[in-house]
């Protein structure tokens, strides 16, 4: 990868830019549109953002008020934990919609495969989420579906009744938390791996070890870590919502990590912390 809008190609054949801007707590309104302005500014062309970040409204109308032309972002939205079910992702999917002002989702992802909410029938709900998102997705509304924060036993029971595989799934992955066994199933199925997160939410930049290599290639600390994300064939989503760190963020392709380096900081396990269980997550 050399800029920010070269692409993976997901298996449907779409083309997604290489490195996303995370929206994830950064508040609706002013703070939300700015930071997305700045990140457009940048040359970002990838946008993340979800119901349950509760911005959709401030990230579209920043994209309108770009004046980039929509075809040349690609926009990613998730369902909320709410919403699980057919009749319920439709009328969620309507509402996303309505607050981003767009006609259509370049990715739509269920954003937890087990809430609380239909726990004791997770396969069920599940099964009609994805029902609603293929139509959707044959109906050309959705341009790629995926998953987030799903494990091996989530997509397989998806898969008992899907008849388009998803195409990513999203989770969370920085330097010593690399899901090993879910990275290498997904791949083998041919599931982009989306890294949110990539920066530990900021746990990071306490971590000796990063501070060195930040001093050995003269870069930052979140340099290093979007740059060993993709190395490690991720995609990474990080999120800011200062300017001078938006766009520092946005070079990182003119140095390499080598190869032990890499290796170095996947094994620094645990040091931004590790992953929610979605089968014990309280929401």
């Amino acid at each position: 990868m050399k800029s920010l809008t070269d692409s993976y190609v997901l298996h449907n054949g779409v083309r997604i830019p290489c490195v996303g801007f995370g929206t994830w707590q950064t508040p609706d309104g002013a703070v939300a549109a700015a930071a997305v302005k700045a990140a457009l500014a940048c040359g970002y062309r990838h946008i993340d953002t979800a119901a349950a970040y509760g911005n959709e409204r401030s990230v579209g109308a920043a994209i309108q008020e770009s004046g980039i032309p929509r075809d040349e972002i690609f926009v990613t939205s998730k369902l909320q934990n709410p919403a699980h079910g057919y009749e319920e992702t439709v009328a969620a999917f309507e509402e996303t919609m309505q607050k981003l002002d767009m006609d259509y989702l370049d990715l739509y992802l269920i954003h937890w495969p087990n809430p609380i909410r239909t726990r004791s029938r997770w396969q069920q709900a599940n099964a009609g989420t994805w029902k609603a998102f293929e139509e959707f997705y044959r109906a050309g509304r959705i341009r790629s579906i995926g998953v987030s924060n799903f494990l091996a036993h989530h997509v397989d029971e998806l898969m008992k009744t899907a008849t388009v595989a998803p195409m990513v799934n999203q989770i969370h992955l920085c330097p010593g938390d690399t899901q090993d066994e879910l990275v290498a199933y997904c791949r083998q199925r041919n599931i982009l791996l989306q890294a949110y997160s990539p920066l530990g939410t900021g746990k990071i930049f306490d971590v000796p070890q990063m501070q060195a290599l930040s001093a050995k290639y003269g870069k930052s600390i979140a340099q290093i870590c979007i740059r060993w994300s993709l190395q490690m064939g991720f995609l990474p989503l990080p999120k800011s919502v200062t300017p001078s760190r938006i766009a520092e963020n946005a070079h990182v392709f003119d140095f390499e990590l080598s190869a032990d380096d890499v290796q170095t900081i996947a094994d620094m396990k645990g040091v931004c912390g590790y992953s929610t269980d979605p089968d014990k997550a309280t929401f």
